[in-house]
């Protein structure tokens, strides 16, 4: 599943995924947790500006590879 909803345009777009935040995304937080998930396994995350160190940071602190790529980037592979 992923977070990417085009639009009318065709233009991806997202909402943040920090709690009670509804700024528009303008990061993917790319993801996985190795203890259930093989490096192919990504999971993902948007992210305003406001937010995505935080975020970053959570995941990063409970051992999960993370890979911050701009809004619309797809990324195949995590750590």
């Amino acid at each position: 599943m992923s977070i990417f909803d085009l639009g009318r345009d065709g233009e991806a777009s997202a909402t943040c995924s920090s709690a009670g935040c509804r700024a528009a995304a303008a990061w993917t937080i790319a993801w996985r947790n190795p203890r259930i998930h093989d490096a192919s396994r990504v999971k993902e995350w948007a992210a305003c500006d406001e937010h995505r160190e935080h975020l970053r940071a959570w995941l990063e602190s409970r051992d999960m590879p993370v890979t911050v790529a701009p809004f619309g980037t797809r990324v195949e592979r995590v750590g």
